[in-house]
């Protein structure tokens, strides 16, 4: 089984659209896709609505996506061609008491792509992709702690001259591929080629893209 771990810096970023690129690149791969959310205080992890439970009530909740409409991100899996599609939810802070079950369903997946950077405290991927906004001054804790341990960095175009974090080292991103996508297409052949060569070479999965194009080492060079 290949795991893919996607995360972001910050919300509504990109991430369920790049997985939903990467199931819809590699049909073969019979993937189970996984959105983990963790809600703030006072929101329930049954229906993600405001609730008076107590703090070890309704600690994480989770549900396969039957519906195949396109109307949710975990809906937009099954369109894009998952075999399986689950959305974890959690309190903050509480994902450790839903990794039990998580193992479970994903016994006997093939191939796993999931939402997520406090995952990385359960599980270690076979690629984490952070997908990063320099324009955005949001940046999780859970990305900060992260951020080192990436395989490959998505950023999106067109990035400023400087990022707006004062204090993130972007060292990292000296030290591995940096992939500069465009909001409309997070996965270009070279982030293609790059996935497929890490996880695919020599297997039957093969991969829908033209010829690939090198990633740049520093995406502000493209401004």
């Amino acid at each position: 089984m290949a795991l893919i771990v996607i995360g972001g810096h910050t919300r509504n970023i990109g991430k369920t659209q790049l997985a939903v690129e990467i199931i819809r690149a590699f049909p073969a791969a019979a993937w189970t896709a996984v959105k983990i959310t963790q809600f703030g205080h006072g929101i329930c992890s049954l229906n993600g609505e405001s609730c008076d439970c107590a703090v070890d009530e309704h600690t994480f909740a989770l549900e396969e996506e039957h519906d195949a409409s396109g109307r949710t991100d975990t809906s937009r899996f099954l369109v894009a061609g998952a075999q399986r599609s689950l959305w974890v939810r959690t309190k903050q802070g509480r994902l450790a008491e839903a990794m039990p079950a998580v193992r479970a369903r994903l016994a006997g997946a093939r191939n796993v792509v999931m939402e997520s950077n406090s995952v990385l405290h359960f599980l270690r991927p076979d690629l984490y992709l952070p997908v990063l906004d320099f324009s955005n001054p949001d940046f999780k804790d859970s990305a900060r702690e992260f951020l080192d341990r990436a395989d490959a960095y998505v950023v999106l175009a067109p990035p400023p001259a400087a990022p707006t974090w004062d204090d993130v080292s972007l060292k990292p991103l000296a030290a591995r591929p940096v992939f500069v996508v465009w909001p409309e297409r997070l996965l270009p052949p070279a982030l293609q080629e790059f996935i497929a060569s890490r996880l695919f070479r020599g297997s039957r999965v093969a991969s829908r893209g033209s010829r690939p194009t090198p990633a740049t080492k520093d995406p502000t060079s493209l401004v």
